[in-house]
């Protein structure tokens, strides 16, 4: 099935396929999804796709960026990296849910899905300046604001990436957050 996903991605399966097996070595897999996504680089499409393995003690994150030309290389060209983290190194799995009209919502209906993983590799530092509340004070109180562990997240949508993507992403959540409990 792993391999079915990453050719309906039609992006680069061979490089894709190759790099997370050389990552996954003789580890098991034990639930996967493909996240496929095109953006807009000023009058260029590129194109990215990234694949997250669930093994029985790693996350295995394997991500492929196409590039146009450039001085080193005439031609365009693509980048495939991977990371393996440990799963005992994970401290948080989030998954965030779109559902349209709510009051008739039913399991596994969600519109979009934003998968977000963190294991402490980046962090975000959100800053804003403090205030005691009175509208008159002009005193300075310096700063508030939250830290928070950001290092992947992942977007999916039914009217994008269909409905099966969407149901493949809360699996993957799911599982993920079962390994890592």
């Amino acid at each position: 099935m792993l391999r079915r996903d990453i050719e309906r991605s039609g992006y680069y399966p061979d490089l894709v396929d190759d790099s997370l097996t050389t990552a996954l070595g003789s580890e098991n897999l034990l639930e996967f999804v493909v996240h496929h996504e095109a953006t807009f680089d000023r009058e260029q499409l590129r194109r990215h796709a990234t694949v997250l393995a669930l093994t029985p003690s790693r996350l295995i994150m394997q991500h492929t960026d196409e590039h146009p030309a450039d001085d080193n290389y005439p031609q365009p060209y693509a980048t495939s990296v991977t990371e393996a983290v440990r799963l005992n190194a994970i401290d948080s799995v989030m998954i965030s849910r779109v559902v349209p009209t709510p009051e008739q919502y039913k399991p596994g209906a969600a519109a979009e899905v934003v998968l977000s993983i963190g294991w402490g590799a980046v962090q975000r530092i959100e800053l804003e300046p403090a205030s005691c509340g009175d509208p008159q004070c002009e005193a300075d109180h310096g700063f508030s604001g939250t830290a928070a562990s950001d290092d992947l997240s992942l977007r999916f949508s039914a009217a994008a990436d269909g409905p099966d993507a969407v149901q493949r992403a809360l699996d993957f959540a799911e599982a993920l957050s079962k390994a890592t409990g």
